[in-house]
């Protein structure tokens, strides 16, 4: 199973992002500790991690402290050994996706046709976790799972379009190409 996984701060001198290498950790805590890692001073820790162009999981330390996690999709947890070690331990469920997500309404253009605003949501994502993670940095968890559940968005598409959100889309955009 292939991933990425992207670690972005923000400290006293703005937002800086490092990748990361999850593959010899054993538990979710250790994954906080090279989180922690990164920049111990840091006041925001979070940590991008996309699996198969299929899974994405948002970890979030505030002040090195009290680890909060979001799955795009349960699913993760039960395919690969990196999902049930970020997954595992998750007993609530994030919302609903058909909670958050209206489906597409088609509106009529100009022309007179109909086209729909966004792409319909996949009606088998099961998203969980703490969606509200982020929603302090003005991503709701309505977006965030309207992204995840949005079909053919792949999760370095959800990653980029966050973190764009949040002001810190260079630096991941830099640390991917790099």
């Amino acid at each position: 199973m292939s991933y990425f996984a992207a670690a972005v701060v923000r400290g006293s001198d703005g937002w800086s992002a490092a990748e990361l290498d999850l593959g010899g950790v054993a538990d979710i805590d250790e994954v906080g500790e090279l989180l922690r890692e990164v920049d111990p001073d840091a006041e925001l820790s979070l940590l991008f991690v996309e699996s198969d162009d299929a899974y994405l999981a948002v970890l979030r330390l505030d002040e090195g402290e009290d680890l909060r996690i979001f799955g795009s999709d349960s699913v993760f947890a039960e395919e690969s050994r990196l999902g049930a070690l970020l997954l595992g331990d998750i007993k609530a469920p994030a919302l609903e996706i058909d909670d958050v997500v209206e489906p597409a309404t088609p509106e009529v253009s100009t022309s007179g046709t109909e086209e729909n605003e966004q792409p319909a949501a996949d009606p088998d994502a099961d998203p969980i976790g703490d969606a509200d993670l982020i929603a302090d940095l003005g991503v709701s968890a309505h977006r965030l799972l309207a992204l995840c559940a949005r079909e053919g968005n792949l999760p370095a598409d959800v990653t980029a379009e966050v973190c764009q959100l949040i002001g810190c889309g260079d630096v991941v955009e830099e640390l991917r190409e790099a």
